[in-house]
């Protein structure tokens, strides 16, 4: 099982003016310290509008910095939103390739519909198109990443004309693909499309055994897949697993304060029962006289990654044997020198031996899966992509409606510049006749 890290970026209030700043220079410290620490991957979310509970809205930024600071943890989406109505898929396919290049072919794309009213109402999406335009969007960015060129598409929510997008991604034919799983029906689509499972870990590891044996026997059943790279995975994400990990458990516990449970309680108020204001909304002061100053309710023993390295060790081992291929733990408010302690922790006396049992079960995966790839393989069917017309091209001036020039810029700059090479050129000849004058 690979063991990785999960940022949110909550920034509970009151802010000072260096805050933000820190956050993100903070965060950057500790995905180092995690590279060097044997960390798998450090996922970002990808979140719009949720003050306090998370200010990672340009997942892409951070791991950009990141990458350069790092040499081999590997970089997640987890998730980037794909309703065009936030990120087009050319541009997703041009920032997931740019990323993926610049890290030298480290990029995890993860991807997701977005459920929060605060983003799908922000952006004006009916929540009732939302899974159509993921698989739209997920389609044509796929399709964007490895089509030279791509060849154009006229979809229910999404019309693109054919265009080469570049850059193309180093990972051939593209970084593997996931999506958010936050219901076990969408496990079931992750396996029949031959897509890593992003599952949210909520109940504990005996449930989440049934979810893995699920997505399992679905992918070698009916999975008929399109893409042109499999990710036959699934990985644990979030919900109570919050990591602090400290040379005993009560400082472990007395680090971590009322600050692991607010994943959860954030999840409440911007996704089911709360009521926000933008801008006033005190989100953390409402968790505060919920917990009311009891650790126990914001995360405790037996919640998450908290403890002594002998706590956290055993408290994995109880997920590895759910045989779930990556387990990601969250990072919730917490102080920076408490969870930079925490990574190195974690490197010296926990991950070592992970890491070497993972070594060994992603080759007996591979052997194992090795009949049932070729099976599904079998059941592959070519993505819906119209064929190139070779006679297509573009080029001129833009027009609007009715045929009417509507972006003249050029057309205008050019003329200013001729205007202006003339003017130039008389002023040169006066300038020339007055010294012919002069001697």
């Amino acid at each position: 099982m690979k063991i990785s890290l999960f940022y949110e970026f909550p920034l509970p209030r009151p802010w000072t003016t260096d805050d933000e700043l820190l956050l993100f220079q903070d965060g950057l410290d500790e995905v180092e310290a995690a590279d060097k620490a044997g960390f798998s991957t450090v996922w970002l979310t990808e979140h719009h509008f949720l003050e306090e509970y998370s200010h990672g809205s340009a997942p892409e930024i951070f791991l950009a910095a990141a990458s350069q600071r790092t040499r081999d943890i590997r970089l997640g989406f987890g998730v980037m939103h794909l309703p065009p109505a936030i990120n087009h898929p050319a541009r997703v396919a041009e920032r997931v390739s740019t990323l993926d290049l610049i890290s030298r072919g480290r990029v995890e794309f993860g991807s997701g519909e977005s459920s929060s009213v605060g983003e799908l109402g922000g952006f004006e999406i009916d929540p009732a198109d939302k899974r159509e335009q993921w698989e739209e969007a997920l389609d044509v960015a796929v399709r964007c990443m490895v089509e030279e060129p791509f060849t154009g598409f006229d979809g229910k929510h999404i019309r693109m004309p054919a265009r080469n997008v570049v850059p193309k991604p180093l990972q051939k034919a593209h970084p593997p693909l996931w999506v958010a799983c936050t219901r076990p029906a969408t496990v079931e689509l992750a396996a029949h499309k031959g897509i890593g499972a992003m599952s949210m870990a909520y109940s504990g590891p005996a449930p989440l055994a049934k979810r893995v044996a699920g997505y399992y026997t679905e992918f070698e059943e009916r999975c008929v897949p399109t893409f042109p790279m499999l990710n036959p995975n699934i990985l644990a994400v979030g919900g109570d697993l919050s990591m602090m990990v400290a040379p005993t458990d009560d400082q472990a516990l007395e680090r971590l304060g009322i600050g692991g449970g607010f994943f959860g309680f954030g999840i409440m108020h911007y996704y089911a029962t709360g009521q926000h204001t933008p801008g006033r909304t005190g989100v953390w002061d409402i968790y505060k006289s919920v917990v009311g100053g009891d650790a126990g309710l914001g995360g405790g023993l037996g919640r998450g990654a908290i403890g002594s390295p002998e706590t956290v060790r055993e408290f994995l081992r109880t997920y590895e044997q759910t045989g779930v291929d990556e387990l990601i733990l969250l990072l919730t408010p917490r102080s920076h020198e408490t969870t930079m302690e925490s990574i190195e922790l974690m490197g010296k006396h926990v991950l070592p031996e992970f890491i070497e049992r993972d070594a060994k079960a992603v080759a007996a995966k591979a052997a194992r899966m090795e009949p049932i790839l070729e099976k599904v393989e079998q059941r592959r069917r070519p993505m819906d992509a119209p064929p190139f017309d070779e006679n297509y091209s573009f080029g001129g001036l833009p027009t609007g409606r009715g045929g009417a020039f509507t972006a003249t810029e050029m057309t205008d700059a050019m003329e200013a510049l001729a205007a202006d090479a003339q003017e130039n050129a008389e002023q040169i000849a006066k300038l020339k006749a007055a010294a012919a004058q002069d001697k």
